[in-house]
């Protein structure tokens, strides 16, 4: 597949899942966007983790000062929820990465 940008390629895949999703598709059509979706999610997830990777946080500890950690995606899910940008249970432990 061409080198396209994450947004373009999501904007495609979900073009692809809506033409799916309304079953006017002949079998073979349906195939081949289903192939052009999983290669699409594939590029879509790998740009992520690289984007993931390149991210880092900013800490302060107890003492006052600062450090760099990696990136620790495991609070977003309350993030998000707060923000309404997920329909995910929230879950029963709510994280605060800064602190």
């Amino acid at each position: 597949m061409a080198e396209i940008k994450f947004e373009e390629a999501l904007k495609k895949l979900e073009g692809i899942v809506a033409d799916l999703e309304g079953g006017d598709l002949s079998l073979d059509d349906s195939l081949t966007k289903y192939e052009d979706g999983i290669k699409l999610s594939i590029l879509c997830t790998r740009r992520l983790e690289a984007a993931k990777k390149k991210v880092e946080t900013l800490i302060k500890s107890k003492d006052g000062t600062y450090s760099l950690k990696p990136f620790d995606e495991s609070g977003l899910d309350d993030i998000a929820i707060k923000k309404g940008r997920t329909r995910r249970p929230k879950k029963d432990k709510e994280e605060n990465l800064f602190e």
